[in-house]
């Protein structure tokens, strides 16, 4: 919907406005529709918007209740507001306007801290009370909506983007170790509060951060799931979980719905997508829907047209089929790193990113079905989690890992290879309580930690590259709790999300259902050949590169010597990954 910043100052001095105003115009992207920044004394709030919910000027950001004394910027889309407006009006709220974000400064207002609790939604927001001081940080639950965080000298700094922070300067720059870990070792993702670099910080999703005048600082973490069955649902039948599933991804799916503007879909041709077509057929909402494709290479098929087409013409959607030449992928991966927030070396990210630009040419908001394999166990690894006696700990990490610690000390430089801070984190994610055995244990991180930071990420990313908002159902928070609750052994069957899979024969064709398993294909960059495997070769070769030294040269030489023998376990080439990060710094951070 939007994009936030603000700067808080603990010393007593003024905001330093023209960095506030940096940090609100490299967020223009987010919000093509209007901008402003509000500011007194030690707090100012700056905003970009996306006119989705209540098109009028009543709505714009920084919004200011001068009754209340409250202010607020605010990313993200509340669904539930219309009902959560009646409910304060009965309390004696009065209302200027017609959107989700006055709804947010009542909530505030009647409820305080523990407002987010009555928000249904995604969201990242900053309020400041006149009269105390003090500032409420807020980011929902499956962290959607992104919120970083970066100390100065005098105080803090936030923003909907990394590169926006940068944008407002003296950020330390330099490589965080835990960071640059993680990053090696899970497939790109730094789980918060880390970031790749040491000067920026992320809120972690489901966490407030309420900030004194002073500086002082209190967080709160307002929602845990179990991913266990509770013991009174242990009786549950089979029949009853499709039920109960299918019925709470419908409401996911209405509540979507509400704009004041139109909503698509990106049909990927998989039975996720398919299956919110589906649902909003149901609704009476014939939507348009969009799919992409790209050149085939060798055996790997570029696109999976032939299933979106079905879906289309099944439910008479208004379709756009986008093919992208190889060699127009190239020319747009600049543009495609400039919009990441954090490196991401998912072949997918360049997809989704010339997927918005030319969705966004035709709607505003689309719902996307990220986030249904981590809920409902889509992936290959999680039969053998459940299946295997195998330690948690070391089975995750044969699955998912990138690399051990002993590889990763082969290949990064000596002063960033430090403690296995990768393995301590999943241990001790692992031994919270709410998840005894391996596989739900697995699907805990990966629907807390993996998604945040990887397929949520990459949507919120490049959708907003495009003033385009991407809204995910199966991350609404009732359909996770659901999920979580049901017995693994009920959703890994027959190639994952079964449970979901035999609800949907309500809805769906077999054909999509039953049909294998596919992907997000770019073959471009899953075989680094030609003008690719240049692009890698000068990024991890440069100047800058070699002055950073991120990287052991023999480790660099062996990835160029022979670039398709190195993959990961989750299909990406070891080049990619340390070019796609040295391509990010440069972008962002060697300005």
């Amino acid at each position: 919907m939007c994009g936030i910043c603000g700067e808080l100052r603990f010393d007593g001095s003024e905001v330093d406005i023209a960095a506030v105003s940096r940090m609100t115009a490299a967020l223009r992207p987010r919000g093509p529709d209007g901008s402003g920044v509000v500011a007194r004394d030690h707090v100012a709030l700056g905003h970009r918007r996306l006119r989705i919910i209540d098109l009028s000027d009543h709505a714009q950001q920084p919004m200011v209740d001068a009754q209340l004394g409250l202010s607020i910027a605010f990313n993200g889309a509340i669904y539930n507001y219309r009902e959560l407006r009646s409910e304060l009006e009965q309390k004696g709220h009065r209302f200027f306007s017609q959107g989700d974000t006055e709804v947010i400064i009542k909530a505030y207002a009647t409820w305080g801290e523990r407002c987010v609790e009555r928000l249904s939604g995604m969201f990242a927001f900053a309020i400041w009370e006149r009269d105390s001081g003090r500032v409420f940080l807020a980011r929902d639950r499956l962290g959607i909506k992104p919120l970083y965080l970066a100390p100065t000298d005098k105080g803090l700094r936030f923003a909907s983007s990394l590169p926006a922070l940068l944008a407002a300067g003296g950020i330390d720059k330099s490589i965080d170790p835990v960071g640059l870990h993680n990053y090696m070792h899970l497939h790109a993702v730094v789980p918060a509060p880390h970031t790749i670099l040491k000067g920026v910080k992320k809120l972690p999703p489901a966490t407030t951060l309420t900030i004194e005048r002073d500086g002082t600082e209190r967080s709160r973490t307002y929602w845990k799931v179990d991913f266990e069955t509770p013991e009174d649902e242990r009786e549950t039948s089979f029949e009853a979980w499709q039920e109960r599933s299918l019925f709470t991804l419908r409401q996911a799916v209405k509540r979507r719905t509400v704009a004041d503007v139109p909503v698509g879909v990106l049909l990927s041709g998989g039975f996720d997508s398919s299956l919110i077509v589906g649902l909003l057929a149901e609704l009476g909402v014939s939507p348009e829907t969009f799919s992409i494709g790209f050149e085939s290479v060798g055996e790997q098929e570029g696109d999976e047209f032939a299933y979106s087409d079905l879906i289309a013409r099944h439910y008479g959607t208004k379709h756009h089929k986008i093919f992208i030449d190889t060699a127009e992928t190239l020319p747009n991966l600049p543009g495609c790193i400039a919009a990441m927030s954090e490196p991401m070396v998912s072949h997918d990210v360049i997809g989704f990113y010339l997927l918005s630009r030319e969705v966004h040419k035709h709607v505003k908001v689309v719902q996307s079905g990220q986030g249904a394999d981590e809920i409902f166990a889509g992936y290959r690894w999680y039969p053998p989690l459940l299946e295997s006696k195998e330690d948690s700990l070391a089975l995750y990490k044969r699955f998912f890992f990138d690399r051990d610690h002993a590889a990763y000390g082969e290949a990064v430089s000596a002063p960033y290879v430090g403690d296995d801070y990768t393995t301590d984190f999943v241990r001790a994610h692992f031994a919270q309580p709410g998840a005894s055995r391996t596989i739900d244990r697995a699907l805990r991180i990966d629907s807390q930690i993996m998604l945040v930071d990887d397929p949520v990420k990459r949507v919120d990313n490049m959708t907003m590259a495009w003033g385009l908002e991407g809204r995910v159902p199966f991350l609404d928070h009732e359909v996770v709790e659901c999920a979580a609750a049901i017995p693994a052994e009920l959703k890994t069957p027959k190639g994952g999300k079964y449970v979901i899979k035999e609800a949907a024969r309500k809805v769906l064709p077999h054909a999509v259902i039953d049909r294998p398993k596919g992907s997000f294909p770019v073959p471009a960059l899953v075989y680094l050949r030609g003008p690719y495997l240049e692009l890698t070769r000068e990024a991890v070769t440069s100047r800058a590169a070699r002055e950073r030294g991120l990287f052991k040269s023999s480790y660099v030489e062996r990835l160029l010597g022979d670039p398709e023998r190195y993959i990961t376990p989750l299909k990406v080439a070891e080049l990619w990954q340390i070019a796609l990060l040295e391509l990010w710094l440069q972008t962002h951070v060697d300005k």
